[in-house]
């Protein structure tokens, strides 16, 4: 049995959300190397991976903000990338259509975080080093993005 968001009650909803982030990026990377169907993939994290500590709800918000419109967030992504998308280590581009699609979209969750917790996830999941690109990348597409805000924290 799955557990919803409103289930997760042993584990703050800062736990929960890093939680929601690390399985979208697994989703996003299976996706992006298979070249699997959307909708099986998320099925497939759902029903194999340890959903117990996790925001269901926000996990499924970004797979699917991401997979469903790639095309979009691909678009704002390059605007801050400094080679094309397809040479980006795995890892690395899946962290950074999370983050672009985070970025973009849920204007309710700060900029720094979003960018803290691409950092993070990268340092846990990535190559060696790759969280300072990951770190330079999304510092660029928060001002771009979200200037305003990322002037004000300054």
């Amino acid at each position: 049995m799955v557990k919803r968001a409103g289930d997760v009650d042993k584990v703050s909803k800062k736990q929960a959300r890093r939680m929601a982030r690390e399985r979208a990026l697994q989703a996003l990377y299976q996706w992006d190397i298979t070249s699997a169907d959307a909708t099986s993939v998320h099925e497939e994290i759902l029903d194999r991976q340890e959903m117990e500590r996790t925001d269901i709800d926000y996990f499924t918000l970004l797979f699917k903000g991401v997979s469903h419109d790639v095309e979009s967030v691909d678009e704002i992504l390059e605007k801050a990338l400094d080679r094309p998308l397809p040479e980006l280590d795995p890892i690395e581009r899946s962290v950074l259509r999370l983050c672009c699609y985070e970025l973009s979209e849920q204007l309710a969750t700060p900029a720094r975080v979003v960018i803290n917790e691409g950092v993070e996830i990268t340092k846990r999941f990535g190559a060696d080093q790759g969280h300072k690109y990951v770190n330079g990348v999304l510092d660029k597409l928060a001002l771009l993005l979200r200037a305003p805000e990322m002037n004000a924290k300054k």
